[in-house]
């Protein structure tokens, strides 16, 4: 591959990686994953524990060798009695490029994470492979490109299917909640259109949801897209995207000087304007986040752009297809298969350039139309963006409240 086209290739990858998540933000401040792997021990003693809960650290082996890490609390400050016994499960899925810590970057009082334990709940908090905390396998090493040969595909097959079994199993056969946010609400879409986990899943809580994205809004995304997909099938080298590398440094530079394009303000160029973003939450992103991702995850993102559908991974060539699928073309996920009485609620924002409200509409007059009217809650805030449904701090009232009183409705 030449210079020229590498270099394309490796500017597009940078911005379609920071596609679905605010993590561009953060380049400059946070530590290289090591240092606060050595630093920290752990989501439960950096987060949980300093504000007085109890927090278990648990890990879950997929079906194809990841380990990954899952926090556990059991129970909300001045709770009395056996922690967990008896409660009912929430299992909260962060976006790309972040973790765990996304359900807890405010205060008590204004993350989900808290709130939820605080109002009766058995928490758990799941990091997806590749993560700070979740880069174990049985066989491979972070350092070895096999363990990158991933996307969001064996994110929804593998990861949550072995998070939801082990909660299901440890929460006394609870039936659990779901919460998902931005690529979360992907994981979940994808799994229920195939009608797995559906035993073990009394319903689903989407905010920022990610499905179709051929109307994303960000010109940024937009450009970098076409120009990535003009050069997917060229795409070498690159297994791990690490956004706290010193080449993504060079790219947001290179990126934020093309015409057209304003990076003053990084996080509202790739997200929208958010609306209630306070700095003690800004400054705990910037500890914790971004993290790593497959890039072969980015690419099955830009995918998605491109063809403007829910399909698997397209290894670029019928062969290669039919190796995988059985067939020259990758399956589609069959949103529309969620059973119509499977309770869902959607939050989502009018000045999400990610979560686009025009996505979203095609997602609920297409894929959803025929879902059970009192099965089906929506909510729209015109002055939400991305980053807002996690680190508002009036998400509490504007969003979680709605939630959990969806959560109680579910529970009769």
């Amino acid at each position: 591959m030449s210079g020229g086209r590498r270099s394309r290739c490796s500017r597009a990858a940078f911005s379609l990686a920071i596609l679905l998540c605010f993590g561009a933000a953060a380049l400059a401040a946070r530590p290289a994953p090591e240092a606060v792997r050595a630093a920290a021990n752990g989501t439960c003693q950096t987060r949980v524990v300093p504000f007085g809960y109890e927090c278990e650290e648990h890990t879950v082996t997929t079906s194809d060798g990841y380990i990954l890490s899952l926090q556990r609390i059991p129970s909300g400050l001045g709770a009395v009695g056996p922690s967990s016994a008896g409660k009912i499960p929430v299992l909260l899925q962060h976006g790309l490029m972040m973790d765990g810590v996304t359900w807890l970057m405010n205060s008590p009082d204004e993350s989900l994470g808290y709130i939820l334990a605080d109002n009766g709940y058995d928490v758990w908090i799941a990091n997806s492979r590749g993560t700070v905390y979740s880069r174990g396998h049985i066989s491979l090493s972070a350092s070895d490109p096999a363990y990158w040969d991933w996307s969001w595909d064996e994110l929804a097959s593998n990861d949550l299917w072995a998070v939801v079994q082990y909660v299901y199993g440890l929460a006394g056969h609870q039936k659990m909640h779901y919460v998902g946010h931005s690529l979360g609400t992907l994981i979940a879409f994808a799994a229920l259109s195939d009608q797995q986990q559906l035993g073990m899943l009394r319903s689903a809580g989407l905010l920022s949801p990610i499905a179709y994205l051929d109307r994303v809004s960000s010109p940024l995304a937009r450009a970098a897209a076409d120009v990535f997909l003009a050069e997917a099938l060229y795409w070498l080298g690159l297994n791990e995207f690490d956004p706290t590398g010193k080449a993504v440094h060079s790219l947001v530079a290179d990126i934020c000087e093309q015409p057209g394009i304003n990076c003053y303000n990084l996080m509202s160029s790739f997200t929208g304007d958010n609306c209630c973003l306070d700095n003690s939450s800004v400054k705990v992103f910037l500890d914790h986040e971004p993290q790593a991702s497959a890039t072969k995850n980015m690419v099955h993102l830009a995918q998605m752009i491109r063809r403007g559908m829910i399909a698997k991974y397209d290894y670029g060539n019928a062969a290669d297809n039919t190796k995988h699928y059985g067939q020259a073309t990758p399956p589609a996920y069959d949103i529309s298969a969620i059973p119509d009485d499977y309770p869902l609620f959607l939050s989502y924002g009018g000045r999400d350039r990610l979560s686009d409200v025009q996505d979203v509409q095609h997602l609920l007059t297409q894929a959803l139309q025929s879902h059970d009217g009192d099965k089906l809650t929506v909510q729209y805030l015109d002055d939400y963006a991305h980053a807002d449904f996690v680190m508002a701090g009036n998400a509490r009232e504007r969003v979680y409240a709605p939630l959990m009183a969806f959560f109680k409705l579910q529970e009769k």
